[in-house]
């Protein structure tokens, strides 16, 4: 292990940035298993404060540095509503990923959070309770909907009422979210915090790069590769930004009613339409066309990814290697406290299966 990292304490980040963080979280973020036999697992994940959390095929894997520089490991039982058989649906399991995904990610971060500051007994994490979940949920949810779908209607509204046609003021309204978007992104990416974290970004993108190639998982070998990622959330986001602008090309603007509503219903299908991109592109990175259609997304995680240090990967690598033993029924899960890295994985006596079962399928974030 390296030395302990000096660092200043870690805060909570405000709302807003959470949100973003759950871009792994609002997609934020994750990895969807591939079914027995079929394909190798495909492993994503998200950043987290001080920490990776990787999306294995029943459990979400937490490893997270503590400020006396040690690091621990945690798993998150995922939900089985969101991996039952509606998840071999196209559309259909675009909306359930990115539910899963913040729901999965707010626990992730609120564990992440009591590790990352604990000086004590790890056994005192508070949990937020179903109802507090639920509420952050529907917050984030609204938050997002407001900020880059209504406030972008209103205002080409404007543009709308002094002559501006239909096709003008579509423009507007997706070059208004765009910016929104981006301009986001830019400045939450200014905060102490939010830097450390983006720099845990980098680190999971690179070890689902290095696993991906069948390298070692040292921190030798994933230094080798970038911090970018097509699967990446950040360009799930981008995509459902690109996909609302041709979207809401279709539909007619007045009444008002109308154009307020059209915005908020068809955000599950713009969801599911830009999950299916990613989900697709994701299986085929040589196709020229799709690189070309995703490098948008792949230079806006220059905003998004930094460099990690060697202490970043350390932690990053834990992370996969425990998603990947639980999966191979090489570890115990720790759904219930934290355990040490250093301690030793102990096997699952059981024979049976340990994982979900459905559809390969390629995960909007990683």
């Amino acid at each position: 292990m390296a030395a302990p990292l000096t660092r200043a304490k870690t805060k909570e980040a405000p709302i807003g940035a959470s949100f973003f963080i759950n871009k792994d979280s609002l997609v934020l973020a994750l990895a969807s298993p591939q079914a027995p036999n079929k394909q190798p697992v495909l492993y994503g994940g998200q950043a987290i404060i001080e920490g990776v959390m990787i999306r294995g095929q029943s459990r979400a894997a937490l490893a997270v540095r503590r400020p006396d520089g040690i690091i621990v490991r945690r798993s998150i039982p995922l939900e089985g509503w969101a991996n039952s058989s509606l998840r071999n649906i196209a559309l259909v399991r675009g909306v359930l990923v990115l539910l899963e995904t913040l729901l999965v990610g707010m626990k992730s971060l609120t564990i992440s959070a009591n590790e990352a500051t604990a000086d004590e007994d790890p056994e005192q994490d508070q949990q937020l309770s179903g109802l507090a979940m639920a509420t952050l949920l529907t917050v984030s949810l609204l938050l997002g909907i407001v900020i880059f779908f209504l406030i972008p209607v209103l205002v080409s509204r404007f543009f709308e009422i002094n002559g501006a046609n239909n096709f003008v003021a579509n423009l507007v309204e997706g070059g208004i979210r765009l910016g929104l978007f981006i301009g986001y992104v830019w400045v939450i990416g200014k905060m102490d915090d939010i830097k450390r974290v983006f720099g845990y970004h980098g680190a999971e993108h690179m070890v689902v790069h290095a696993h991906e190639a069948k390298e070692p998982l040292t921190v030798e070998s994933v230094r080798r590769f970038p911090p970018a990622h097509p699967r990446c959330g950040t360009s799930f986001l981008m995509t459902v930004v690109l996909v609302s602008i041709i979207m809401f090309m279709l539909f007619p603007r007045d009444p008002m009613w109308f154009l307020i509503a059209s915005r908020i219903v068809l955000v599950p299908v713009i969801a599911g339409i830009s999950y299916e991109f990613i989900r697709y592109a994701g299986t085929h990175q040589n196709n020229i066309w799709i690189r070309l259609f995703n490098s948008p997304n792949i230079l806006l995680q220059d905003l998004t990814t930094r460099q990690p240090d060697e202490g970043m990967m350390e932690v990053a690598i834990t992370a996969i290697e425990y998603a990947i033993a639980m999966d191979e029924d090489r570890a115990v899960p720790s759904d219930d406290a934290t355990e040490l890295s250093s301690e030793p994985f102990v096997p699952v006596e059981t024979t049976g299966a340990s994982s979900l079962e459905y559809d390969d399928e390629v995960p909007p974030g990683v």
